[in-house]
């Protein structure tokens, strides 16, 4: 079964050092509605790792939203995240299962390869996301997966699909009809001068593109 909590606007925070700053840019975010929160600081020592996602964490609860832990099953465990997000070279979906239980959500990077999504899945993954769609300034050198992706992913796949990659509002409507579930967004919203006006722009776009497929689908079954 998939998780109705991935769907929308999936926000993944910046690499920053200072904990006060990355607090409030996530509040702003928070406050704009998006659904999910993914902390991932590659620049970051462990303690301050520890440090900034306890604090994530209490501030994610307080809004009733998802934190997800990238690549640290153990720092996940410690703050009481949510979940937790794997690529390909952390520990599989199967151990990440055994050590958080059912009740928490556990995401795979799947790249460009579909495959890796049905293993993913077959595992008991809740999530899996693909990308980079677009060039993305977060992660220089990240693989190109096409959009038509989405749409041979959706065909075989259960759980929901996550587009990743240079999202912004200029290309994230196509990604969503193409079978995107959420959208996942970095630099588009932590880089912006308004950092709310920018979410929820987003948020908005999403919301009506997914009415509209909606309201697309309801019309072709009354012609069926």
């Amino acid at each position: 079964m998939s998780s109705p909590r991935i769907s929308g606007i999936y926000a993944i925070t910046p690499d920053l050092i200072d904990t006060t700053n990355l607090v409030m840019l996530t509040q702003q975010v928070l406050i704009s509605g998006v659904q999910l929160i993914q902390y991932r600081n590659k620049i970051a020592d462990n303690a301050l790792k520890l440090e900034q996602a306890a604090l994530l964490s209490t501030l994610c609860h307080e809004f009733n939203t998802p934190l997800i832990i990238n690549d640290d099953l153990d720092l996940a465990i410690k703050v009481g995240a949510d979940g937790v997000h794997l690529g390909i070279e952390d520990i599989t979906v199967v151990e990440a299962r055994r050590r958080l239980g059912p009740g928490k959500i556990i995401g795979a990077s799947c790249y460009n390869k579909l495959r890796y999504a049905i293993e993913a899945e077959n595992h008991g993954a809740d999530y899996v996301a693909f990308g980079a769609f677009y060039i993305s300034s977060t992660k220089s050198g990240a693989v190109s997966a096409p959009i038509s992706l989405l749409c041979k992913a959706k065909q075989c796949l259960q759980i929901p699909v996550v587009a990743i990659g240079g999202i912004d509002s200029e290309n994230i409507v196509e990604l969503i009809y193409k079978g995107a579930d959420a959208v996942a967004v970095s630099s588009s919203i932590f880089n912006s001068i308004n950092i709310q006006l920018e979410t929820k722009k987003l948020s908005c776009i999403f919301k009506q593109t997914k009415y509209s497929i909606n309201n697309l689908n309801e019309l072709s079954n009354d012609f069926t």
